[in-house]
């Protein structure tokens, strides 16, 4: 496989990928509160990993515009899966956290979605799976500083 057919095949399996997150993540929305947009539960999950954050964060981080931002976050408040608090470095602002509820229902969901793909990479050698981590895992840090650029260019033009 020469190098533009290696990307032409990269593309098209992390376009199914992603496809294929989106309805994954509207199905776990729906598990963890029926009334949850897909969406917010990508931002549930991030607040679980790397909270407690700004929504100006979450809006950095996920690439997303702040308006979506803010109605999913006042979902996720209503349905009392996230708190809201002082930021302990601006009074002003506030940061966001999920709730001992939010927290206790994406642990049981995470969980399952563990054991799925712990079932479904059974065959897989362990050093393929932590591979395969590890390469998406520099894929996402390579996203995430794209989007931090853009960002940042589009709040100095």
């Amino acid at each position: 496989m020469d190098a533009h057919d290696a990307y032409v095949a990269l593309e098209r399996e992390i376009g199914l990928l992603l496809r294929r997150s989106r309805a994954i993540s509207t199905r776990l929305a729906r598990e963890l509160h029926p009334d949850l947009d897909g969406a917010a539960y990508g931002l549930l999950a991030l607040l679980q990993d790397a909270g407690p954050l700004r929504a100006s964060d979450l809006v950095t981080r996920l690439g997303l515009d702040k308006s979506t931002v803010s109605r999913q976050i006042s979902s996720l408040v209503d349905l009392g899966l996230v708190d809201r608090s002082a930021d302990p470095d601006d009074g002003r602002a506030q940061v966001l956290t999920p709730s001992r509820e939010g927290t206790a229902r994406l642990s049981r969901i995470r969980d399952a979605r563990r054991a799925r793909w712990e079932d479904d990479l059974s065959g897989w050698a362990t050093d393929d799976v932590a591979t395969l981590a590890a390469l998406l895992g520099r894929l996402n840090r390579l996203g995430e500083a794209r989007e931090t650029e853009a960002v940042e260019e589009s709040t100095v033009s």
